[in-house]
């Protein structure tokens, strides 16, 4: 919806009416064609070729919550992009990792962040972690006829809770249908690789850092077994994304933290290709 630009220089009626503090709801009443799950697609047949993010991973440890990605897009059997970003900051104290039609699924975290960030304005308030997850879920939802024609996006949610002073983890359908994950979770198509990995290592009392080293080497495990998911990539000096949230908000790892990790791990692997060991008993 166009802002009047004419010579009062006042905005729409819509924009100065007391109404919802979704923006999503905003859009529905007055620009539902800006929606994108509103938009229509003509006739096709056959699947849709279009990039898509692979393999996002999460583990919580006491303090807080850590969620990372791999680099590689993928077109069919094509490399369609080495270095994309699939995490992204929802606000201060959650993040979203995206996979499925990279394309939707940027545009729906972009929408994501402005409905947290209208929300905030028009009550002057944060939502509950709880409630930024049920937000998600509707936006998902209402991509669900997207997703019947393949351009599906199932992101991963993970957040720092306040109120409960812990990091959560929740999981997406295509549908919609959400579930809070306990201890770790994956998503995307190295997902079953990634979490048999994480499954192995995880326990309640990991530090952060080793935190930070278990999803690194859960991504290195899934690109081992998922042509899909990319590994670290030394020669071009393409790492995983890795992002950590506690009580003193979201933080992305730099270049150099991200890149010391994998060359230590790549370093080990050297040793045991198939990584570490978990103990029979």
């Amino acid at each position: 919806m166009e802002a009047n630009t004419r010579s009062t220089g006042r905005l729409p009626a819509a924009f100065l009416t007391p109404g919802s503090s979704s923006f999503m709801d905003f859009l529905s009443d007055h620009s539902p064609e800006i929606l994108p799950g509103n938009r229509s697609l003509p006739p096709l047949q056959g699947a849709i070729e279009a990039p898509h993010g692979t393999t996002i991973v999460a583990a919580s440890f006491p303090g807080g919550v850590v969620l990372a990605g791999d680099r590689r897009a993928t077109m069919g059997n094509m490399i369609a992009q080495r270095d994309i970003e699939k995490v992204f900051p929802a606000d201060e104290y959650s993040a979203v990792g995206i996979a499925g039609t990279a394309g939707l699924a940027v545009e729906m975290v972009k929408l994501f962040q402005l409905e947290l960030e209208h929300f905030e304005k028009v009550e002057g308030a944060t939502l509950s972690l709880e409630g930024k997850a049920n937000r998600l879920s509707t936006m998902i939802r209402s991509n669900l006829a997207m997703a019947m024609q393949g351009l599906a996006v199932v992101p991963l949610f993970a957040g720092y809770d306040v109120d409960r002073e812990k990091g959560r983890i929740f999981s997406y359908d295509v549908t919609g249908g959400r579930s809070e994950e306990h201890g770790y979770a994956a998503t995307g198509s190295g997902s079953v690789f990634a979490r048999g990995s994480m499954k192995k290592l995880y326990r309640e009392d990991l530090t952060e850092e080793q935190a930070l080293t278990l999803v690194v080497q859960a991504l290195y495990d899934a690109a081992d077994d998922d042509s899909a998911t990319g590994g670290p990539d030394v020669a071009r000096r393409i790492y995983p994304i890795v992002t950590v949230i506690t009580d003193e908000g979201f933080r992305k790892l730099d270049d150099t933290e991200s890149s010391e990790i994998a060359r230590a791990i790549l370093e080990r692997r050297l040793e045991q290709p198939d990584g570490p060991r978990a103990a029979l008993l």
